[in-house]
């Protein structure tokens, strides 16, 4: 009985110690990411390029996008899943590892995925330049690492515009374009 004791208060240790191992990483320096972003028809619209310089900093978005259709918002979110076997549709939903509800990148409450909105120019270009710290190239709850990011084709109205979705989606309308997120190599040095 005491053996048993022993082996049972032993294997709960472990247990517990390889959870709380799971929750923790060592400070990782210069992780490089990008997702390469398709529409509909699998033409690309553009790459986008995260780096962050350690998982205690935030993450660094950047990206030179075409072919947006119509000037305007658009939302840009992280999806739960890098799925994209059904097209952007099997990304699922926003990434949302606390539960929380849909908001902008300053709000208070919002989905770790909620990276508000992008501004497509007259001729269906957008300039991608944002910071996020809410996410994480690295470790623990906040890993997009093989998660998508989604262009939506409408605004993203930040959680505050009062439609039965602006909560959950920030009405964004369908989803435009979307690709997985993949460690990349750091960029070549320049000549």
């Amino acid at each position: 009985m005491f053996g048993k004791v022993k082996f049972v208060a032993a294997f709960a240790l472990l247990a517990f110690s390889s959870a709380s191992a799971k929750l923790t990483c060592e400070v990782k320096k210069d992780s490089y990411a990008k997702a390469v972003l398709k529409d509909a028809n699998g033409t690309t619209i553009g790459v986008v390029n995260l780096y962050q310089a350690s998982n205690l900093d935030p993450v660094k978005i950047t990206a030179d996008l075409k072919g947006l259709g119509a000037a305007g918002k658009k939302g840009f979110h992280v999806h739960e899943f890098g799925d994209l076997s059904n097209g952007c549709a099997s990304a699922g939903g926003h990434f949302n590892p606390y539960s929380k509800q849909h908001g902008g990148p300053e709000a208070a409450e919002r989905h770790a995925g909620d990276l508000g909105n992008i501004v497509a120019a007259a001729d269906g270009t957008s300039k991608v330049d944002l910071e996020d710290k809410h996410i994480s190239l690295s470790c623990g709850h906040r890993n997009i690492m093989g998660r998508a990011i989604v262009l939506h084709a409408g605004e993203d109205d930040l959680g505050l515009g009062g439609q039965s979705d602006s909560l959950t989606t920030g009405h964004a309308g369908a989803r435009l374009a979307c690709g997985v997120i993949g460690y990349a190599a750091p960029p070549a040095p320049a000549a």
